[in-house]
């Protein structure tokens, strides 16, 4: 048999799976359960004649790249959505699924890529990912709570004031009731926020510390370890972005337009 391509469209429950020739002959097409070992026992009749399988870069592909990376398939793509539009022309009219579209564009060397970052570090990327998530959760309480105050007794109350070792009395500044509740509630979510911020950074630490390439990153007004780290997980290896304008890209500091190879969701 002649190569194979394999395309898949990854759902959250189930990945249409389309796999076709080189010469876009499709040989299989199914809809199967997001369950590993279905997946797998699907594709080995055709393992030794699959020269490349893409996937979307979808929220959530980790598992069904890994466990295909893990099974022996080192022909995995990561299709990049954003820049894939520009191919929608190709499509077939009786394309029902993308699964097909995708394998088409892998077939013919034209995929817009996205990187697969490793599977080892993903995870520390991932916990400093919820820490930020963290960060500006407790923002949006701080600045809930100096607005409140200062929109009820006229008094700015400072970040560090609110945040501090040294409580201030609620009781005493806002003296009404239900102001006094929700500026508690407040307080206790910025507290909860706190805590959980500081043992990701504690348990972060301890796994990895900031590379040689990254160290100048702390000389930078604002960023401490922590950040340091944040940014270097996030840019992985630096070799993947061939511009700056590549990594301006990632960074969204420019249109998405202009994403490339160098996406990873």
């Amino acid at each position: 048999m002649e190569e194979l391509y394999v395309g898949m469209d990854l759902h959250s429950s189930n990945t249409y799976t389309g796999i076709m020739t080189k010469g876009f002959k499709r040989v299989f097409a199914k809809r199967i359960t997001n369950d590993l070992p279905l997946i797998l026992d699907a594709l080995e009749p055709f393992r030794k004649d699959i020269r490349g399988i893409v996937v979307e870069s979808t929220y959530n592909w980790y598992w069904l790249v890994d466990g295909l990376m893990d099974a022996g398939y080192d022909c995995l793509h990561l299709a990049n959505p954003s820049a894939i539009k520009q191919y929608e022309g190709l499509k077939h009219v009786d394309d029902k699924y993308d699964s097909f579209w995708l394998a088409h564009l892998l077939s013919l060397r034209i995929l817009p890529e996205g990187y697969i970052y490793p599977k080892e570090e993903r995870p520390v990327r991932d916990l400093l990912r919820k820490r930020s998530f963290l960060v500006k959760q407790r923002t949006s309480h701080v600045h809930s709570l100096k607005s409140m105050i200062e929109r009820n007794t006229g008094k700015r109350i400072s970040t560090r004031e609110l945040t501090g070792p040294r409580s201030i009395d609620m009781e005493r500044l806002l003296k009404e009731e239900h102001l006094i509740l929700s500026a508690g509630a407040s307080k206790s979510n910025i507290e909860m926020l706190n805590y959980h911020i500081k043992i990701i950074e504690k348990a972060v630490s301890k796994k990895i510390k900031v590379k040689k390439d990254f160290e100048f990153l702390q000389t930078v007004p604002g960023i401490g370890q922590i950040l340091a780290l944040t940014i270097m997980l996030e840019v992985g290896d630096i070799s993947r972005f061939p511009k700056v304008g590549d990594f301006s890209s990632y960074c969204r500091c420019v249109s998405s337009k202009s994403l490339g190879s160098h996406l990873e969701l």
